[in-house]
């Protein structure tokens, strides 16, 4: 394994963690959301090989959806609202990176 995609499994670890001990402390703002914007800049830019890019943007995207309407549906029980903003702030950076990862790729072929 190489030492960037070691780096980007801790990332995605450590960030998913992060994210739902933040959303339990409170909102995401501030210097925590950056956290969480540089760790999700990691993952995409790290963390994700060649084969893993069409898997990885489906569930992102799944992901960044269901969380955005589930903060709609159940942000009113405690804690479930920041703890879906936290993992938006994550997985939104990493996703667009990959995404845009991929249609460099594609475009150069």
């Amino acid at each position: 394994m190489a030492k960037g995609a070691h780096m980007g499994s801790w990332a995605f670890l450590i960030g998913v963690i992060l994210a739902v001990i933040f959303g339990f402390i409170g909102s995401v703002q501030g210097v925590v959301s950056w956290i969480l914007v540089v760790l999700g800049l990691v993952i995409g830019l790290l963390n994700i090989a060649e084969k893993e890019v069409e898997p990885f943007l489906m569930a992102g995207t799944v992901l960044v959806i269901v969380s955005a309407l589930g903060n709609d549906v159940m942000g009113s029980i405690l804690y479930i609202g920041n703890i879906l903003n936290a993992l938006l702030v994550l997985f939104v950076p990493a996703t667009v990176i990959v995404a845009l990862k991929h249609v460099f790729s594609m475009a150069r072929n």
